[in-house]
């Protein structure tokens, strides 16, 4: 029929390209927990999340860091803007174009601003607007992804990620699906300019805090739904562990309340297809192959944690509707509300702090 000489030719093409389509990613196998249930327990589906307001500046493309002074919003945008914007929106101001994408945003106790941009490296910017690098590598491997920063009290060091030394910003697909364990946390010494590694071998290092007393600093790696935690103070200094294991979706930024509380921003919940192929890197490259052409596996779901000192989960905020706010990939607590970042949002909400803990 002639029908076969038009499909038959479209499935040899469709399948070479899924075999054969040169790419950089080479997935090393691993064996995820099974995902914990959306359905009952801990991370149950609510709509909490339904509640946010909208704040700030509209129309501003990707929000993804924030830090709140005074009654002004601090952000960095997706063409490489910093910008001021007043909690009503009326008001906003561009302070600096880092010429790269700017993530992480940690005040100095001197005042500069000191900035994670994915593509610049770890910056800084005065009050006369001067930026300046203040590191691009660590152990002679340059920044491929720098994600987010935390400065402990004294302002002696900046602690911050690179999420991963072999992908770039906006291949962050990749970087998870590889599974390579390419990403860092590291240490920016303000008094010698040097930058040290403390740990290695992290699946996507994403989101930095410090914990109470700078005795630990905590990385999210968003390619193994986990925590880490790494002792900078106590019989424990310089030794690490997990702080929480097999969350149920993928942490992104992590902010402390400076008192008890952590907030952990989940980009999306886990995917069964991408746990269920993880032992098997052939399948996974060709699904690599895949997303070059068709839309990523991840599901609209706004999802944020509230953790203890402990690692335990004392909030749980969802919003699985059509119009909600995702992917989230900030929270911070400031006073009596939570605010919301998003890498891909084009404006910033916040959610009364009462309603996230009842």
């Amino acid at each position: 029929m002639k029908w076969r000489h038009i499909v038959l030719p479209v499935f040899i093409a469709i399948g070479g390209f899924l075999l054969l389509m040169p790419t950089k990613v080479k997935p090393v196998a691993w064996t995820p927990q099974p995902a914990p249930s959306l359905s009952t327990g801990a991370y149950a589906d609510n709509q909490r999340l339904k509640a946010v307001e909208r704040v700030g500046a509209a129309d501003i493309d990707g929000p993804e860091a924030l830090l709140l002074e005074g009654d002004t919003l601090l952000t960095g945008l997706h063409d490489g803007r910093l910008i001021h914007t007043s909690l009503d929106g009326k008001s906003t101001k561009v302070l600096t174009d880092t010429g790269g994408r700017p993530l992480g945003l940690a005040r100095h106790p001197n005042g500069l601003l000191v900035i994670a941009d994915a593509v610049k490296g770890l910056l800084s910017l005065d009050a006369q607007g001067q930026l300046v690098a203040l590191s691009t590598e660590a152990g002679g491997v340059p920044f491929g992804f720098t994600d987010d920063v935390a400065i402990d009290k004294p302002g002696h060091y900046a602690y911050f990620s690179d999420a991963s030394s072999r992908f770039g910003y906006g291949h962050d697909g990749e970087a998870i699906l590889e599974h390579g364990g390419d990403g860092r946390l590291l240490r920016y010494d303000f008094q010698t300019g040097k930058t040290s590694v403390l740990l290695d071998k992290l699946q996507f290092a994403n989101g930095v805090t410090l914990g109470p007393e700078d005795a630990f600093v905590l990385v999210n790696e968003t390619g193994a739904y986990r925590i880490s935690r790494y002792w900078l103070s106590g019989p424990k200094a310089g030794t690490h562990d997990l702080f929480i294991d097999n969350l149920p979706g993928l942490p992104d930024n992590l902010s402390f309340n400076g008192h008890d509380r952590f907030w952990v921003a989940l980009y999306a919940p886990r995917n069964a297809l991408l746990d269920a192929t993880a032992a098997h890197p052939f399948v996974r490259k060709m699904i690599v192959r895949a997303m070059t052409v068709l839309p990523k596996p991840v599901e609209k779901r706004a999802f944020a944690l509230g953790l203890d000192l402990e690692g335990k989960v004392i909030a749980n905020l969802q919003d699985a509707g059509s119009d909600n706010y995702s992917p989230v990939t900030t929270v911070r607590e400031y006073g009596d509300w939570l605010y919301f970042g998003s890498l891909k949002a084009r404006y910033m909400v916040r959610l009364p702090l009462s309603k996230a803990l009842q």
